[in-house]
């Protein structure tokens, strides 16, 4: 599945795996990181230069050089207690069916750093149809009067929780629409959970939030936030991903010696045999990759999962040094904390 990834002020060429399943007999045979391998293999020879994927848990995926991401932060909140004080406006009811227009108004949302739009009808379509007794409501409010925002729900009984599982708008009036809308449920349900927007804390328009957390603690309805990283990402081709970087805060130069663990399920006939290698790297405006290493300069090694979350701007590398598989001197590691003040990288689009 190709995607564009709004990545460093550029587009990206993004394939995303959806899932990966081996029956209860065909497991412990490496099968399912050979396949994935595979694919991985297949989509960087026809162009894709990232992967991403979600993750049953944190471990597997490494060892096909993947690397995870930013926290999405889970907010579970009293949609009464939503403050904005702006006018309710009706809006229109959403179902599966309406999968073309859900798909277009995620793709033409807002797009912060990190953004993930998936092309594929059949994947939108088939999220759609696997919620729960879904329903969505939104607003035609685009330039040809087309679907501009909108929210999908996941209801539990008559007083939720609702999870709020895809969201989009274009603009911070489009935001605050959407709001007051789940503020109007407030009068029945008593609890709904989403995702917070990239570049929005939501604790800002939710009244008196410590007091509610104290009086439903431990309850169904519980107010409480919950981070979890559950999706991992990875550079397939690291001379494209480089060349399209474009950092204004300053430049640097270095060796860069990556090891990357997918070639180990890889064929020999396989064109695309990982990403492994010496580089000399310059980041900046202008940034550039050549091969091999240039002797006056300082070196780090790392795995290209590491080497992704620092680039992606996913933590610090001086604390990606502390945990992750790098190694550079501290001097280098904290030129490139300076370089990659980057927002933290949200897809907006759960894969």
């Amino acid at each position: 599945m190709r995607d564009p990834c709004q990545q460093q002020l550029g587009s990206i060429p993004f394939t995303v795996i959806t899932g990966v399943l081996t029956s209860r007999i065909a497991r412990k045979q490496g099968l399912a990181a050979k396949l994935t391998a595979k694919v991985l293999a297949r989509d960087a020879a026809n162009g894709a230069d990232m992967a991403g994927l979600g993750i049953f848990d944190q471990g597997f995926y490494d060892r096909l050089g993947f690397g995870t991401v930013t926290y999405d932060h889970w907010i579970s909140f009293d949609p009464a207690s939503i403050t904005i004080d702006q006018k309710y406006r009706s809006p229109k009811r959403l179902t599966a069916d309406n999968y073309k227009e859900i798909q277009y108004a995620l793709i033409n949302r807002i797009q912060p750093h990190g953004s993930i739009n998936i092309l594929q009808e059949h994947s939108i379509h088939a999220e759609l149809h696997w919620t729960t007794n879904g329903f969505g409501l939104g607003y035609y409010d685009g330039p040809n009067d087309e679907l501009s925002h909108f929210v999908w729900i996941k209801p539990k009984g008559e007083y939720g929780p609702y999870d709020v599982i895809f969201y989009a708008f274009r603009t911070n009036d489009q935001f605050r629409d959407l709001m007051v809308l789940l503020k109007s449920l407030g009068d029945q349900v008593r609890m709904i959970r989403m995702r917070e927007p990239s570049g929005i804390q939501l604790q800002d328009i939710i009244d008196q939030p410590f007091r509610h957390r104290g009086i439903t603690a431990k309850g169904e309805y519980e107010n409480i936030g919950k981070a979890s990283a559950y999706n991992q990402s990875r550079i397939l081709n690291i001379e494209e991903c480089i060349r399209k970087t474009r950092l204004p805060f300053g430049e640097i130069d270095f060796n860069l010696e990556i090891h990357d663990p997918v070639s180990q399920f890889l064929d020999k006939d396989d064109v695309w045999q990982g990403t492994s290698g010496k580089y000399t790297i310059h980041i900046g405006q202008d940034s550039k990759i050549e091969n091999g290493f240039s002797t006056s300069l300082p070196n780090m090694k790392a795995s290209i999962g590491a080497f992704t979350r620092i680039w992606m701007g996913v933590r610090p590398a001086t604390g990606l040094a502390a945990t992750d598989n790098i190694n550079a001197p501290q001097s280098l590691l904290e030129e490139l904390d300076i370089l990659f003040r980057l927002p933290p990288p949200k897809a907006g689009w759960d894969y």
